[in-house]
């Protein structure tokens, strides 16, 4: 019997399973990649802790991730990762995360935005990846087992208790039970579902939220996306925020600055976007710091311009462009990680855990993910320690599940889905990007629902088991629809401007708003309320 197990294998499903195996849980992760691909990679900058208390403070740090919030968080449980995140690097370091390090022999630290402080841990500017691999080796150490290359389908939920989930295992099509006495979804964000215009790898598609979703979990403010300033001009790829935590400038096509580069996110994306619709570049320029800087702090960076920009960083302007980035929104949970359904937790980008609110500080998501993924992992083990009469009873939902696969496999494939997909990324972007209003969100919502409607007609053309790249991507087409869907009727709700929800026909921020969306369904309809922070 599977006591804990976790949909994900990135930092926080890593992170749960360690804390999770570490107090004797049988301990099982499903991945739809291999850990080693997943989205934490994408973390390059750092992570935030306050080390070296001479001019910062636990309580500077939390008013800083308050403020970013614009209220929308709650401070007990940002005081409660702050106050932990020292521990949170020094558990780091111990396992062997190789932490950049001063003259001192101490761990290292940068700048980033949104504060004044120097609070924010590297490793060069691989910080994810460098995190990832170690905590990756751990888990291979401790024995902790792995289905990679699984999809996850649905929860199997009974009586409002999470009881599993069902999957598919891409190597073979097969769909696949795995019944678990506890369930954490640590399956990251929602910011993929901007294809084409997202830092997101394409396999990051909101399945996990999907999937909690329609098994009656409820999210939160799904309105909330970041937009981070720097991605390379025609890839999207990510430029890590240390470029500007270093001391690097965002310039005009006459190569003068024109905003802050350390103000927050939502302000800086802005601010070069406005250029970007005059059709005038915007560049990063990092020739001053000099190329032995650069190769020491920012070696991915270096090697990221030349390869697909082909520019030397060193030596010329980088042109950039905003792209969405990070998912504020997600999964409803409170301070213990737990969901709305029994047995179910959720921590990492995939959960709203009232952190970051209207938008995030960089360096805190990693510092967040690690943080209640602890937590996460400890309580599921805890509770699954509490249920001895465990069984499934009737369950028809494997069956159903075969079926669904089935289905897919004899649809008449005339619409192409992949073109819609591409239709939905272009359309996020342009209507409900850095600049919305209710006009364009309305068209958008539209179009997105037209779409669905055509969802009978799509299909694939791929009709073999084995990994059947054409399915996957179907099944992962049909979550990205759903949550852009939900991610639209919220943002249409939320009549105001707070953080990196930005309309341009309600600019100001409205006090009648300082609340939480949360999107739920109800008698087979979506509903949508405004709630006080819990």
């Amino acid at each position: 019997m599977i006591d804990v197990l976790i949909i994900g294998s990135g930092i926080a499903g890593l992170t749960a399973a360690l804390n999770a195996k570490k107090n004797d849980s049988n301990v099982l992760v499903v991945s739809k990649t291999y850990p080693t691909h997943s989205q934490s990679v994408q973390a390059q900058g750092g992570i935030n802790a306050v080390l070296y208390e001479d001019d910062d403070s636990v309580d500077i740090h939390t008013e800083d991730t308050y403020n970013a919030s614009f209220k929308l968080a709650n401070k007990d449980t940002i005081k409660f990762m702050c106050e932990n995140a020292k521990d949170t690097i020094h558990w780091l370091d111990s396992i062997g995360v190789p932490f950049n390090r001063d003259k001192d022999n101490k761990i290292a630290q940068r700048k980033f935005g949104g504060t004044k402080k120097i609070r924010t841990c590297y490793s060069s500017d691989y910080t994810g990846l460098k995190i990832l691999h170690t905590l990756y080796d751990q888990c291979i150490k401790e024995g902790i087992n792995f289905k990679n290359e699984h999809l996850a389908l649905n929860l199997i939920v009974h009586k409002d208790i999470a009881k599993g989930i069902t999957a598919l295992d891409i190597q073979t099509g097969e769909v696949k039970e795995f019944i678990s006495k506890t369930t954490i979804i640590a399956s990251g964000g929602y910011a993929g579902i901007y294809y084409n215009h997202t830092t997101n790898s394409y396999s990051n598609t909101a399945d996990g939220i999907n999937i909690a979703y329609k098994a009656g979990c409820e999210l939160s403010n799904m309105e909330f996306v970041q937009f981070h300033p720097t991605t390379l001009e025609n890839s999207n790829i990510l430029i890590s925020e240390s470029a500007r935590g270093e001391g690097g400038y965002l310039v005009d096509k006459d190569e003068k600055r024109f905003i802050d580069e350390l103000k927050p996110r939502d302000e800086v994306s802005r601010a070069i976007y406005e250029k970007i619709k005059k059709d005038e570049k915007v560049y990063l320029d990092l020739r001053h710091l000099g190329i032995d800087k650069i190769k020491e702090l920012m070696p991915q960076e270096r090697t990221l311009a030349y390869e697909f920009s082909n520019i030397k960083i060193e030596e010329e302007l980088l042109p950039i462009i905003p792209a969405a980035h990070y998912s504020m929104g997600g999964i409803k949970t409170d301070k213990e990680t737990k969901t709305n359904i029994s047995n179910l937790y959720a921590c990492g980008e995939c959960a709203q855990a009232y952190i970051h609110g209207a938008n995030r500080l960089g360096g805190n998501s990693l510092l967040e993910i690690v943080t209640f993924a602890k937590v996460a992992g400890l309580n599921a083990s805890i509770k699954s320690n509490e249920i001895n009469d465990f069984h499934i009873s009737n369950n028809t939902q494997y069956k159903d599940e075969i079926k669904e696969i089935e289905n897919i496999y004899s649809l008449p494939n005339i619409e192409n889905f992949y073109k819609y997909k591409e239709i939905i990324g272009l359309s996020l972007f342009d209507k409900l990007g850095l600049f919305r209003d209710e006009e364009k969100m309305n068209e958008l919502l539209n179009e997105l629902n037209e779409i669905k409607n055509k969802l009978p007609k799509m299909g694939i053309a791929d009709k073999s088991n084995v990994f059947n790249k054409n399915l996957i991507e179907f099944i992962e087409f049909k979550n990205i629809l759903d949550i852009a869907i939900i991610t639209t009727t919220c943002a249409i709700n939320r009549k105001e401007s707070r953080g990196s929800h930005y309309r341009t026909d309600y600019p100001n921020t409205d006090e009648n708003y300082n609340k939480c969306s949360k999107v739920y369904i109800q008698n087979n309809s979506t509903n949508i309320e405004l709630e006080d922070i819990k």
